[in-house]
């Protein structure tokens, strides 16, 4: 008798265990089966991963690209550069810049990029030096060393901001070097180096260096160039407008929530990419969460007039071997309100 009673206790147990165990697997969301048909797209990077390209992360990372139907690879940049790998069509997109885009846009057999967003609104590239050097003004790197690519259209506007400054450029001593770390070129037998401000900028500030900085943007609109860029192939451009556009409308929502969230965005970035320095990313993202749109109506808009201005300066003064006809090399068809 004892035992029957057990094995009917057992057996209610067992029951109630069952109903249990229904009843929560029906209140625990279910898990969605994953999406085979997302489209796959390729965006190749100019550089290593930076704050530039935190949109990027964020879209893929909260779901943004997938909602639109897409499945995106972030690629690091081959030796021939990003804008050789998109017009081979080794990557749908990628990270470029005005001024690196000048040469080709001016060529007679251009590679078939166009650039389709503004990362960052205005150019926040110039020069920067130790405070202890003085160099507050472009006449002032005269009698001092400047780390140069040797590259023309760099020169020239080193050249441009020197002289119209009243300065003589001439008397900078060109260093040929390519500065991968501003840091400690800053300590040694560099005075002056191009940076971009969001990155480097910021890093000589966490590192506690009492530093000048001279914004090209300051020197004149034609300065004022787009830099980075997002460009596109342009086959795939034609045969492909809506999927161009969706990923677009992913990238703009990355790059809205790195502004509205720079801490998680940061976070975000540096998830992707654990070897940054995390105080220099975070520091990164408070700053360019005022400059991704800044004074524009919204996210990605290129002002023709402006990108215009650019190529315009570049053919007077001889800087590339044909007139880039205006409103050429860009377009803002495929971005979204």
């Amino acid at each position: 008798m004892k035992n029957k009673k057990r094995v009917l206790f057992l057996i209610s147990i067992l029951i109630l265990s069952v109903f249990m165990l229904a009843a929560c697997s029906s209140d625990k969301p279910q898990e969605k089966p994953e999406n085979t048909n997302l489209r796959i797209l390729r965006i190749v990077l100019d550089w290593t991963p930076n704050t530039n390209h935190t949109g990027l992360y964020v879209a893929q990372s909260k779901g943004f690209f997938a909602e639109q139907g897409l499945e995106v690879d972030i690629l690091q940049p081959p030796e021939g550069g990003a804008e050789t790998l998109v017009g081979g069509g080794g990557a749908e997109f990628g990270i470029s810049f005005q001024d690196t885009l000048a040469p080709n846009n001016a060529s007679d057999n251009p590679i078939p990029v166009t650039a389709v967003a503004s990362i960052i609104q205005h150019n926040t590239s110039g020069i920067i030096s130790l405070k202890e050097y003085g160099i507050d003004s472009p006449a002032k790197m005269a009698g001092h060393t400047y780390a140069t690519w040797d590259m023309p259209i760099e020169q020239a506007i080193i050249k441009k901001i020197t002289e119209d400054d009243g300065g003589k450029f001439e008397d900078i001593n060109m260093v040929p070097s390519t500065v991968t770390d501003v840091i400690t070129a800053l300590q040694t037998n560099i005075d002056t180096v191009w940076i971009f401000y969001a990155w480097d900028g910021i890093a000589t500030k966490v590192k506690g260096l009492e530093t000048n900085y001279l914004n090209f943007a300051d020197y004149g609109k034609e300065l004022d160039y787009y830099s980075p860029v997002l460009i596109v192939n342009n086959e795939f451009a034609k045969e492909n407008p809506e999927t161009v556009k969706k990923a677009l409308a992913a990238i703009k929502k990355g790059y809205e929530y790195a502004i509205e969230n720079p801490e998680d965005a940061a976070r975000i970035l540096l998830e992707a990419a654990p070897e940054l320095d995390s105080e220099i990313v975070q520091e990164s993202q408070k700053w360019l969460a005022k400059q991704y749109i800044a004074d524009a109506d919204k996210w990605g808009y290129i002002d023709p007039e402006r990108w215009d201005a650019f190529y315009g300066w570049l053919y007077e003064n001889n800087l590339v071997e044909n007139e880039i006809p205006k409103g050429a090399g860009f377009t803002n068809e495929y971005l979204l309100e």
